[in-house]
Order: C-alpha cells, then sequence, then structure tokens
C-alpha cells in the first residue's frame, strides 16, 4: 500500500537549487515516487511512498522556510502512481506569467467552506472559477463567472480587461475565487490585489475540500469537479462522477451522453495533453 500525498506551498525560498538538490537526495534516500516543483514562490507537488517515507518527507517539507503550514492531502494506492521520482526547478510552482508576484505575503484570504457559502451568497460578490474552460464545463459555484481560458497564462490579459469594466462602472467589489486544489485561485489573487482590489477572498483547499465537507443539502456547487486522474470526475463526498475521457482530444464528456469532439481545432491540441 502506498501513501499518496499533494502538497503545496507558497513561500520564499531564496535557493530553490540548493533545496531542490536537499530533497532529491531524501527522496532517493526514502525511495518516493512522484514530482516536486520548486521556485522560488515555494513548492507543489504530488508524492508517493510508504507511510513512513511520506511522513518523513512531509516533515522534512513542513521544516522549510514559510512551510510549517503546507497544505497536504492524503490518499493511498494500491500500487506504486507515478513510475520515477523527479525534483525540478522552475520560474514558477505553477505557470501564470504575470511577472514578479508574492503570493507567500500578497495572496487574498482564505476561506472555510461555511465562511465560503456567506460570502458567495452576497449578491454584491464577483464570483470568479480560475480554471480552464474544459473544467467549468463539468461543474462550478452558482453564478460563478467562467473566464473561457484554455489555460492558466490566458488568466491575467482575461482578468486585465475584466478589471477595466469593472472601473468604467465605478465599482471596486468583493471578488471571491476558487479552483479546484487552491493553488491556482491562491495565486489569482495575488494578482487581482497587485491591480487594486483589495477585497480578494479564495477558497480553502479548493472545491474538493469544499465537496469533501460540505453537506451537499447546504451546497452551493452544481455538478461535478474535473480533476486530473483516472477518476475524471468527482462529486460530493468526493465519490467519482459519471464521466470519461476523449481518447482523441482528451476533454472530458458524460459517459451517458454523446461525445462531439473537436479533433484538431485550429489552436492545436488542449493545454493537458501538450
Amino acid at each position: 500500500m502506498f501513501t499518496v500525498a499533494a502538497l503545496y506551498r507558497f513561500a520564499t525560498f531564496a535557493d530553490p537549487q540548493a533545496t531542490a538538490a536537499d530533497l532529491r537526495a531524501l527522496c532517493a534516500d526514502l525511495g518516493t515516487c512522484g514530482t516536486l516543483i520548486l521556485a522560488r514562490e515555494g513548492i507543489n507537488g504530488t508524492v508517493a511512498g510508504t507511510a513512513e517515507a511520506i511522513e518523513r518527507l512531509v516533515a522534512h517539507i513542513r521544516a522549510l522556510p514559510g512551510c510549517a503550514d503546507v497544505d497536504v492531502k492524503y490518499a493511498t494506492a494500491d500500487s506504486a502512481p507515478f513510475g520515477k521520482m523527479k525534483v525540478k526547478v522552475k520560474a514558477e510552482i505553477v505557470t501564470l506569467g504575470a511577472g514578479d508576484l508574492d503570493p507567500a505575503h500578497q495572496a487574498g484570504v482564505h476561506l472555510d467552506p461555511t465562511d465560503w457559502n456567506a460570502l458567495i451568497a452576497d449578491p454584491d460578490t464577483v464570483i470568479i472559477d480560475t480554471r480552464n474552460a474544459y473544467e467549468v464545463a463539468v461543474g462550478t459555484f452558482e453564478n460563478a463567472i467562467d473566464p473561457a481560458t484554455r489555460s492558466f497564462r490566458e488568466f491575467p490579459a482575461w482578468f486585465d480587461d475584466f478589471a477595466a469594466k469593472l472601473r468604467d462602472e465605478g465599482r471596486s467589489p468583493k471578488i471571491a475565487m476558487f479552483c479546484t486544489g487552491g493553488i491556482r485561485c491562491e495565486k489569482s489573487t495575488a494578482l487581482v490585489k497587485a491591480r487594486g482590489f483589495d477585497e480578494v477572498y479564495h477558497l480553502k483547499g479548493g472545491i474538493l475540500r469544499y465537496l469533501e465537507e460540505m453537506p451537499q443539502a447546504q451546497s452551493r456547487w452544481q455538478g461535478d469537479c474535473y480533476v486530473f486522474d483516472e477518476r475524471v470526475a468527482v462529486g460530493h463526498g468526493l465519490k467519482q462522477g459519471h464521466y470519461a475521457t476523449c481518447s482523441a482530444c482528451g476533454l472530458p464528456y458524460p459517459r451517458d451522453a454523446d461525445h462531439d469532439c473537436p479533433g484538431g481545432d485550429a489552436d492545436g491540441a488542449w493545454p493537458h495533453r501538450g
């Protein structure tokens, strides 16, 4: 039995190359598999190994600067879910491409599911889904705005256009942002605050924690949540949804419905297929 840990933390690493080297050595010693991405802005990844190995690895990560409260989601697997262990250093732990942001210090306010419900029930709150169009099509929050992006890199340009419209209307509303596991919306709030908006919030733990903790009778979620694994989509209680993935285009579709495959569209393959 393998323990699987998905984690991320926005922190400030002065020397991510040195931090990565230490992690590579530790992971080799522990025999873990998976991927960890490091950058000056923090750490992100999913790793698997024995329960003891993952406990030691997470303890090491929690000891890194600013990582004591690293967000970790645990699961189990009957066999090794990854072929090898990779520790990479990149410019960003999740690629937004918006220049120098500081999510560790500039992000919006985390809200738990109950407080989130109260915020998005306010008709004056602007709710923004920071995920891509193919994810939003599977499910989203009631009254959420879909930016219709194909990749996260498109979000800054979309938001700049949207922000200009808000300013033209003389509005500076509360903005609530969400994503699958929390990392994209947390980084997005740093962008939104950098653009001059002060009341910015994001869903702690993302949609997955919301669906895990929020009773369905009190939920404001509509549909299922697309996930990047063999389950394709999950619903309340993280129960597997009734979706399949098209082998040609990679897009999700309901198992009981016909799928109109876009095939090789003018813009090429969808981002999650490379």
